[in-house]
């Protein structure tokens, strides 16, 4: 099985060989492929050495699987580049998100769906994977209605450069700035670019993606993202109207037999989901599950994944051990 990782070099990229080794997919050649100043430079995986390689230097190597987190822009240039000579695209962007003929995959979701004709599948935004996770089972007993998110979003979504720009702004250092304001001891209510209406591309994603996971284009979504000063992950509250009520407990018994997640709800311990404790981990953690009090069928709850892992390398891996299990590569 030989598997590409492109941009191998990047966070997520980094990531994604973690979770490759971590879960000892059957990888017996890898490819890491990075940009044309990485060519030739040497990257370790598993004890033994791999050269990165160009982009078309991979392609005519012609792997089972190619796992991509280098941006759109070369999602769009290089995936039909390599679906063309037989590989499987797994792509982290969100070049092919919306496209009607490319299936957007949260496995424990729709895996069920692919096919060995999909050599393009794209991997949801990170904020959208963590939400749907926890929807996903309540639609299927409650019925979504409509769906109001605010994220609080980690700096490593934005990228390294991010990363150093808290890293410097707590120590005091002047440096490179990733975000028009300080990030440190601040929310920025700006995820990505504004659109022509008012939303962020970010908040945008939340809304599209959720109703092509759902396959429903009748629940109604809306969406503020915050970027927080937090390294580990996600984290979003969530509230959510159904048509059919519901009970609390059964609820959280629905969301406990959910696998991937991992409910954290018990006020007297002060039991809920933080960032801190999600980093590093797979699993999509769910807790103050509570009644809104002020509108029918409607339910409040706490959402923190690590937007790394799950919402991005993870999640990925767990698309292409889908295929490898079932024969679809």
């Amino acid at each position: 099985m030989k598997v590409a990782v492109v941009g191998a070099t990047g966070m997520v990229g980094e990531i994604m060989l973690k979770v490759l080794a971590e879960r000892n997919f059957p990888v017996t050649e890898l490819i890491p492929v990075a940009s044309e100043k990485s060519v030739g430079n040497e990257i370790e995986f598993k004890g033994k050495k791999y050269t990165i390689q160009s982009m078309a230097e991979a392609v005519k190597m012609k792997p089972e699987i190619a796992l991509f987190s280098a941006g759109g822009s070369i999602s769009l240039e290089w995936a039909p580049q390599f679906a063309a000579v037989g590989t499987t695209v797994i792509d982290n962007s969100s070049a092919w998100r919306m496209d009607p003929t490319k299936k957007l995959v949260v496995p424990e979701i729709n895996a069920s769906s692919l096919t060995k004709e999909d050599k393009i599948i794209a991997n949801p935004n990170c904020s959208t994977i963590q939400l749907v996770m926890a929807l996903a089972p309540l639609n299927k007993k409650y019925n979504v209605k409509r769906v109001v998110v605010s994220t609080y979003q980690s700096i490593t979504g934005t990228g390294v450069k991010a990363v150093r720009q808290l890293e410097n702004e707590y120590t005091g250092e002047a440096g490179e700035m990733a975000y028009p304001y300080p990030i440190h001891r601040n929310a920025l209510p700006h995820c990505d670019v504004f659109e022509d209406n008012g939303y962020t591309k970010e908040e945008m994603k939340l809304v599209n993606e959720t109703k092509k996971i759902l396959e429903d284009d009748t629940v109604l979504v809306t969406a503020t993202a915050v970027r927080i000063p937090v390294v580990g992950g996600h984290s979003e509250a969530v509230n959510v109207a159904f048509e059919q009520d519901f009970a609390i407990d059964e609820v959280r018994r629905i969301l406990h037999g959910t696998p991937g997640i991992v409910v954290q709800d018990n006020t007297d311990t002060n039991t809920y989901p933080m960032p801190l404790y999600a980093q590093g981990k797979d699993d999509v953690f769910v807790g103050r599950i509570r009644r809104d009090e002020t509108q029918p069928n409607t339910l409040n709850m706490w959402i923190v994944s690590d937007n790394l892992r799950k919402g991005a390398a993870t999640n990925t891996i767990q698309i292409a051990e889908y295929l490898v299990a079932n024969g679809l590569v």
